[in-house]
């Protein structure tokens, strides 16, 4: 009984250990290390490759989740879908939930970003890095400013995604093989949450929902096809996997929406996705009647790590995450802290406007659910387009005439 007291403390002082301890640390020793530029994947890695049906070089996408601090990098199968090869917890990344907005509001990248080989950053002071490409045209339409944003190394963040430097071997590493294998863009994808109906009814109270719900539209598609969407901005906005009609012009990041519409196959399966989100959501409304989640600052989130670490020498200096700082309160509490002028928060406006009606929006996260609702009959190409396009021209203008790939939806 004793030993397994031991155990079962020495398995919690391991959970809240941290950034440098509870990381998925992949423990390589960084001073063996010769190239870290072309230090290769480790071989339980390679290995998991094998059994998932992936090829080494086939393509990637990367998943951000700002709440519970986590990094997870999807890969292409021999089917063409992408499955969860690794997953990181997040070692630092400054401000709050929320996306960046300007300079120096020390606020880290919310929405979708293309990476290219150009994006990799082998001479980065934070050991290597990978602009997340911040502003993108969603962002320039928006009149969003800020440069530099990173996924690095050193766990120090202002504005970025910051990793231990073991982590971000790994994610260079997965990003590199990737374009040698022919994949021109990388797409990121950065959440401030798991976009699960019961997230989306805690936060629905934030002044950033209505971006929110936005982003949502894209996190479904990718939920229900398991497949990088196409992404294009129209009228200041993101748009998911359309298909231009006939003669339409070109997708303007701040001109009106061309003609376009949802592939009929993609239209069914969200339409039976959202009808499980729209039951998901409703019992998130009767379960937290009342209440809100609240936010807490990075200062918050800081301080539960240090309460943690109490005494301890650290090798890093992670921020912690928003599940372990944040909380459910009364939604008059939360009115009140979002009244102070200290707290940026939602205003009356936002607050009357973000009711729960509104929940008539995308999908739940549950994968049995997601199973139980998605056609089976979903056409696949059996090339991936993501893998093998050519290399889009560097202008952001010539970017947006690119012709969209919505033809994976069509049978072969």
């Amino acid at each position: 009984m004793r030993i397994r007291h031991f155990a079962y403390v020495s398995l919690m002082a391991l959970a809240l250990a941290g950034c440098n301890d509870a990381l998925d640390v992949t423990h390589t020793d960084l001073s063996k290390v010769k190239n870290k530029v072309e230090q290769p994947l480790p071989a339980r890695i390679l290995a998991d490759m094998r059994t998932k049906g992936m090829d080494r070089n086939s393509p990637i996408m990367i998943r951000i989740f700002k709440e519970e601090g986590a990094l997870e990098v999807w890969k292409a199968k021999t089917d063409n879908r992408f499955e969860k090869i690794a997953d990181y917890k997040i070692c630092a990344w400054s401000g709050r939930l929320g996306p960046k907005v300007k300079t120096g509001d020390r606020q880290a990248p919310e929405g979708f970003y293309n990476l290219t080989r150009a994006n990799l950053n082998p001479n980065s002071k934070y050991y290597l890095a990978i602009n997340t490409g911040f502003p993108n045209r969603y962002d320039a339409a928006n009149g969003r400013t800020g440069s530099d944003l990173m996924i690095h190394g050193a766990c120090s963040s202002s504005g970025c995604y910051s990793m231990t430097d073991e982590q971000v071997l790994e994610i260079y590493a997965f990003a590199r093989d990737a374009f040698k294998g022919g994949q021109a863009t990388v797409q990121l994808q950065a959440f401030p949450f798991r976009m699960t109906a019961e997230n989306m009814f805690k936060h629905r109270l934030n002044q950033n929902y209505d971006f929110w719900k936005m982003l949502k539209v894209g996190y479904d598609n990718f939920e229900v096809t398991k497949r990088p969407p196409e992404v294009n901005v129209c009228e200041k906005k993101y748009v998911f996997n359309q298909q231009l009609a006939q003669g339409s012009s070109a997708f303007n990041p701040a001109g009106q929406c061309p003609a376009m519409s949802t592939p009929p196959a993609l239209a069914l399966a969200l339409a039976a996705y959202n009808k499980t989100y729209a039951a998901d959501f409703a019992r998130a409304e009767r379960k937290f009647d009342g209440m809100a989640w609240y936010d807490p600052t990075e200062a918050e989130r800081k301080a539960v790590v240090a309460k943690q670490r109490k005494g301890r020498e650290l090798a890093y200096a992670p921020t912690g995450t928003s599940l372990e700082a944040g909380r459910m309160v009364k939604v008059a509490e939360l009115e009140e802290m979002m009244s102070k002028p200290a707290a940026p928060a939602a205003n009356a406006t936002a607050i009357a406007a973000a009711t729960p009606a509104s929940a008539t929006a995308p999908a739940p996260n549950n994968a049995t659910a997601v199973a139980a609702v998605v056609p089976a009959n979903i056409p696949v190409p059996a090339q991936n387009p993501l893998a093998f396009a050519p290399e889009p021209p560097p202008q952001e203008t010539a970017e947006a005439t690119k012709k969209p790939f919505w033809k994976f939806w069509a049978r072969n």
